[in-house]
C-alpha cells in the first residue's frame, strides 16, 4: 500500500516525534516528582542516557516507546513498505537497548524500564497503580523491573 503523504511531508511528520520529553515520559516523571522522588534527567555520562537517574536509590528508569523499541504489544505495527530499513532500525534500537541495560547493571545501577502502553492505550494501566509499582521498586532491592501493559 503506497504512502498517502508526500515523502516531504511524511519526512516533516517523522521529523516531529521527540526522542526526550514524551507525553509519557512526562506524565511519569510529574507522578514521581509529586511522590517526592528527586532525579536527573537524561545522563549522557551514563550508558544509554537514561531518561531518569534517581542516585539516592542507585536506580534509573527509560520511560520507552513500544513502536521505537518494538515492544510486543498492541502498540507497536511493523511498518508494511520499507520493512527492510524498519527491521534493521528496530534490532539496532533493542541491541542498543540490551547493551545499556547490561552496561548499567555492571555498574551497579538498577534498571527499570516502562513501557508506553503502561501508560497510555487499551492495555494501560491505572496511573495509581502505575505510581505505586515504580515506587514499591524504587525502595526495594531488586535490580530490575519492567512496566508494562495489561495483556
Amino acid at each position: 500500500m503506497a504512502d498517502i503523504v508526500s515523502s516531504q511531508t511524511r519526512s516533516r511528520m517523522m521529523s516531529g516525534i521527540r526522542s526526550n520529553n514524551t507525553k509519557p515520559e512526562l506524565l511519569l516523571r510529574r507522578g514521581l516528582h509529586k511522590r517526592g522522588y528527586r532525579y536527573k534527567l537524561n545522563d549522557s555520562s551514563l550508558p544509554g542516557s537514561p531518561d531518569m537517574v534517581f542516585p539516592r536509590y542507585n536506580a534509573v528508569i527509560f520511560a520507552h516507546g513500544c513502536f521505537w523499541h518494538r515492544h510486543n504489544c498492541h502498540l507497536f505495527k511493523m511498518p508494511s513498505t520499507r520493512t527492510e530499513f524498519w527491521s534493521h532500525k528496530f534490532d539496532t534500537n533493542v541491541a542498543g537497548d540490551q547493551r545499556a541495560v547490561e552496561a548499567l547493571l555492571s555498574m551497579g545501577w538498577r534498571v527499570g524500564v516502562v513501557w508506553e502502553c503502561a501508560i497510555k492505550g487499551k492495555s494501560r494501566i491505572s496511573h495509581e497503580e502505575l505510581f505505586l509499582l515504580c515506587d514499591k521498586w524504587l525502595q526495594s532491592s531488586e535490580r530490575e523491573i519492567s512496566i508494562e501493559g495489561v495483556k
